[in-house]
């Protein structure tokens, strides 16, 4: 029969309530978005929601996260559809030191994000999750709109018809985006025949 020592049985780190990022005194709590350190001095932060925080004897605190993915890490690649702050939320989950934190942000879902009157630069939003082994998009189906039948991208301009109450973008009625803004009101061609 084994013997086991006291050592053996303690547990080695114990769960954090908070971390407070140096430098900007911001307190990160399980839950949050944050910022964290690129591998690429260049490259933008990563984005990761906080899952839990946990302190070794030490006093060092790590994070356990899930990872954002910028559409352009996905199998699918940036489309047109995408916005530049577009997050995918993945199924991938990792540990890391809490010293690799730059700040927080906030992650959005997409509705919320539309209705954003100003977007700030910690603002981004997600509205698909991504599969990081089978490399699946879910959902896989959402709502388009305009004659090109795209999924909506909050960073382009789009017009709706008084009739049909579609969405349009300019170029796809054949307008630009200064005779746009001065219209009070629109109907599109279906409509308007």
């Amino acid at each position: 029969m084994a013997n086991l020592s006291m050592s053996n049985t303690r547990k080695r780190t114990r769960e954090a309530d908070f971390y407070e990022i140096r430098g900007t005194g911001e307190i990160v709590r399980a839950g949050d978005c944050v910022l964290m350190r690129a591998s690429k001095p260049d490259a933008p932060p990563y984005v990761a929601r906080v899952e839990n925080l946990e302190t070794d004897r030490k006093g060092r605190v790590s994070v356990r996260v899930r990872w954002y993915y910028r559409p352009e890490e996905a199998s699918c690649g940036r489309q047109p559809f995408h916005g530049a702050k577009e997050l995918l939320l993945s199924d991938h989950y990792d540990n890391q030191s809490a010293k690799t934190i730059e700040g927080k942000c906030i992650v959005h879902p997409f509705k919320e994000y539309t209705k954003l009157e100003d977007v700030g630069a910690e603002d981004y939003y997600s509205r698909f999750e991504y599969n990081a082994s089978t490399k699946e998009i879910t959902p896989d189906r959402i709502s388009v709109y305009c004659k090109c039948e795209m999924p909506y991208n909050p960073d382009d301009l789009m017009i709706q018809c008084d009739g049909c109450k579609d969405w349009f973008h300019p170029v796809c009625v054949k307008m630009t985006t200064a005779q746009i803004k001065q219209l009070s009101n629109y109907r599109c061609d279906q409509c308007s025949s």
